[in-house]
C-alpha cells in the first residue's frame, strides 16, 4: 500500500473525528474536518429519558443496533442515578444484538443476550425479531443517532415499539467548516470524502442541495471524487442518489483508513 501524500480527504464525522482524522494523516493525508451534524450530550436528552422511563415500566424484546450507543445509554442512566433498574428490566427481555460490538457492551453489563446477527446488519436484526414473533410485544429497540425505518415492520407486526436514541443528531451551530468543504470537492481540490454515519452524509447532500449545487455536487462525486463510507447504511443516502462508494469488508474505522490508503496512495 502507498501513503496518501498530496491527497485531500474530508471527514464530515462528529464522534470519534480525532482518531480518524489522525490515522489519515499518519499516512500523509490532508484532511478537511467539516462536522456535518452534531450530537446531543446525553444528559441534557430529555427525549432519552423520556424513553428510559417506559423501558423501566417493563419490556419484553430488547434490539441493540450499536455497541456505542448501548454504552452510552446505560452512561446516561448511570448519570440518572437508575441505572440499576434498568439493569434489572432487562434481565428479564429477550436480547437480540447486531453484530459483536453490541454483544461486547449487552455482555459488558453483566447482559446476556439471546441471538446476535452474524452479519452485523439491521436487515438480518430486524428479519429475527419478525420470525421471533413480536405481537402483543413491548419492543425497545436502541437506535444510535437516527430513526430506523425497520421500526415500522414491527409496529406493522402488533408490537409495541420503545425507541430508545442515546446519540440525537442535529445541524452543527457552525457550518461554515462543511461550506469550504463543499466549495473544496466542486472546485477539485477535494479527492475524497470518508463517510461514518447516514445523517452525517445526508446532511452534506442537503447543504448542498440548500445552496443550489447540488446537481454540479453530484456530477463530482460521480466522477473524481471518491466517496467512502464506513458500511452500507451510511452509503444510503449516496446510493440513492446515483453515487458510487467504497466500503470497507469490516464496518470498522481502521478498515476504511485501509481502504482508502490502498484506492488513493501513490
Amino acid at each position: 500500500m502507498g501513503d496518501l501524500t498530496g491527497v485531500t480527504i474530508g471527514v464530515t464525522a462528529e464522534r470519534r473525528a480525532d482518531e480518524f482524522i489522525t490515522a489519515l494523516e499518519r499516512h500523509g493525508a490532508t484532511v478537511r474536518h467539516a462536522p456535518t451534524i452534531h450530537i446531543v450530550p446525553l444528559p441534557d436528552d430529555d427525549h432519552l429519558r423520556a424513553a428510559t422511563d417506559e423501558v423501566l415500566a417493563g419490556v419484553d424484546v430488547l434490539a441493540v443496533t450499536t455497541g456505542a450507543g448501548f454504552r452510552g445509554w446505560l452512561d446516561a442512566a448511570d448519570g440518572w442515578g437508575v441505572s440499576d433498574r434498568l439493569l434489572d428490566v432487562l434481565r428479564e427481555a429477550r436480547i437480540f444484538t447486531r453484530g459483536p460490538k453490541g454483544k461486547g457492551a449487552v455482555r459488558g453489563r453483566g447482559l446476556t443476550e439471546e441471538w446476535s446477527a452474524p452479519e452485523e446488519s439491521n436487515r438480518q436484526l430486524f428479519a429475527h425479531l419478525l420470525s421471533a414473533g413480536v405481537a402483543g410485544r413491548r419492543v425497545a429497540v436502541q437506535l444510535h443517532g437516527s430513526v430506523l425505518p425497520e421500526t415500522q415492520r414491527l409496529v406493522e407486526a402488533g408490537a409495541r415499539v420503545i425507541e430508545v436514541q442515546p446519540y440525537r443528531w442535529e445541524w452543527p451551530a457552525d457550518l461554515d467548516p462543511a461550506q469550504r468543504l463543499l466549495d473544496g470537492v466542486l472546485s477539485g481540490r477535494v479527492q475524497a470524502l470518508a463517510f461514518t454515519s447516514a445523517p452525517a452524509t445526508a446532511n452534506l447532500l442537503s447543504l448542498a442541495r440548500e445552496r443550489g449545487a447540488y446537481e454540479e455536487l453530484l456530477a463530482a462525486l460521480r466522477g473524481d471524487v471518491v466517496c467512502a463510507c464506513v458500511g452500507p447504511v451510511t452509503a444510503a443516502p449516496l446510493t440513492e442518489a446515483g453515487v458510487p462508494t467504497l466500503q470497507p469488508e469490516r464496518q470498522r474505522l481502521g478498515a476504511l483508513v485501509k481502504l482508502l490508503v490502498a484506492e488513493l496512495g501513490a
